[in-house]
């Protein structure tokens, strides 16, 4: 099957064939026929299996042709990242044809956004915060949505969204809309939402159960929490790793361990929720242009990271549940592509590696690395305690408060 199949306009096609797409993904042979046709679609595959193809391009199909100047299409996902990403795909899919878009997310200027939403750009892809502070203000209106998409939905509920979701529905014009629900997981709350805000939906996989993408090798290495940054230097000597995308589980241990790897002497970066936007843009552009070989991140970044030939996916840190694995592991072997995911396991983590397991329907095998020392034993803490980091903060606070009155006191001196 080809996407000339799906009776696509020509200057879509032209913009498939100038990506180098030639053959629909199964999402994408499921979905894009009933959403040409306007149908309510509840779909759930795979990261990396072409989901954003699979509704921007009916999008498109539909707008060709509209008159300007109206928002016809909202696309709400969870994170800047994935919101930038999903714009940029909309870019590369529609540049032969004259349907515009513009991205709305947090950390960056609202100016932009701002003449972007008076002029009613055709497609409006937001995370749900950003979008109420525009919708609150007089200019923001969204009484011309035709089409409603809710990308990684179960995401979006995992962090707290549906009241702001709930909230942008109220905004949304009470005729009939076409609305899709894409994720990579489906869980029941998830069912339950689209059972209220879908009519009729077509039904893509939603029995199927998550799964990482086939393309993917999975394999653990059991090691102490202290010496997982040097079996982690370790691991980067080798030749097959070219580049490698790290998860932890917080944001100061990014941090510590982005430094970390810095001062042995790899490029390193991090991307998280406290860095700004203008920071996690220039940190993802350096990665995705080989400018720095690993890029350490948070669950945030899970689901806005598509680079192209990442070879490897580390877990520093074991995920708490099974679908966020799924969504780290998912940033590899992406497209039919290949890839390694690597998961570093201290025995306090054993229990939620099993659950995962579990979940995927397999043992991942155990590895050593025989050139590295595993009874080795370092000073260099990741972890800060907090109490010791607040006692720190303090402590530079007093510091400065000490000094600030040394210089009054000098200053009064001086003018006596």
């Amino acid at each position: 099957m080809s996407f000339a199949t799906f009776n696509l306009h020509p200057d879509l096609l032209r913009g498939l064939h100038g990506l180098g797409f030639s053959e629909p993904t199964p999402i994408q042979k499921s979905a894009i026929p009933p959403a040409c046709e306007g149908r309510d679609i509840l779909a759930c595959a795979m990261t990396g299996s072409g989901k954003t193809a699979a509704f921007m391009l009916p999008i498109l199909q539909r707008l060709l042709g509209k008159s300007r100047g109206v928002t016809r299409a909202l696309v709400l996902a969870p994170t800047r990242e994935l919101a930038a990403q999903i714009d940029q795909h909309r870019r590369e899919l529609g540049r032969f044809v004259r349907v515009t878009g513009a991205a709305v997310y947090g950390g960056v200027g609202m100016e932009p956004q701002e003449t972007a939403i008076r002029r009613g750009v055709d497609i409006l892809v937001a995370t749900p915060g950003r979008l109420l502070d525009h919708l609150g203000r007089p200019y923001a209106r969204l009484d011309g949505i035709e089409v409603l998409v809710l990308d990684e939905a179960d995401r979006m509920l995992d962090m707290g969204f549906l009241p702001d979701i709930r909230r942008i529905m109220r905004a949304l014009p009470a005729t009939r809309r076409q609305t899709l629900l894409l994720s990579a997981t489906l869980p029941p709350e998830i069912t339950a939402l689209a059972r209220e805000m879908l009519r009729d939906p077509v039904r893509i996989d939603v029995e199927r159960p998550a799964a990482p993408a086939v393309g993917i090798s999975h394999a653990v290495y059991p090691v102490s929490p202290e010496l997982k940054l040097p079996l982690l230097v370790e691991l980067l000597r080798r030749p097959e790793v070219r580049n490698m995308l790290v998860f932890t589980r917080t944001k100061h241990r990014a941090n510590r361990l982005a430094e970390g790897l810095v001062r042995r002497g790899v490029s390193a970066d991090r991307i998280h929720g406290n860095r700004s936007q203008a920071q996690r843009t220039q940190a993802l552009a350096a990665f995705k242009a080989g400018k720095t070989r690993v890029l350490v991140a948070t669950d945030v970044a899970a689901r806005g990271i598509d680079v192209t030939g990442l070879s490897h996916v580390v877990n520093f840190d074991v995920p708490k549940v099974p679908d966020d694995y799924i969504h780290r592991v998912g940033r590899t072997a992406r497209a039919g592509e290949v890839g390694d995911a690597v998961t570093f396991v201290s025995s306090e983590e054993e229990a939620d590696l099993r659950s995962i397991e579990r979940a995927v329907g397999t043992r991942m095998p155990r590895l050593t690395v025989a050139s590295f020392d595993y009874t080795a034993r370092t000073a260099e803490r990741l972890e800060v305690p907090l109490g010791e980091r607040i006692a720190a903060i303090r402590a530079r606070k007093s510091d400065e408060r000490a000094r600030a009155r040394a210089n009054a006191a000098r200053h009064l001196t001086h003018a006596r």
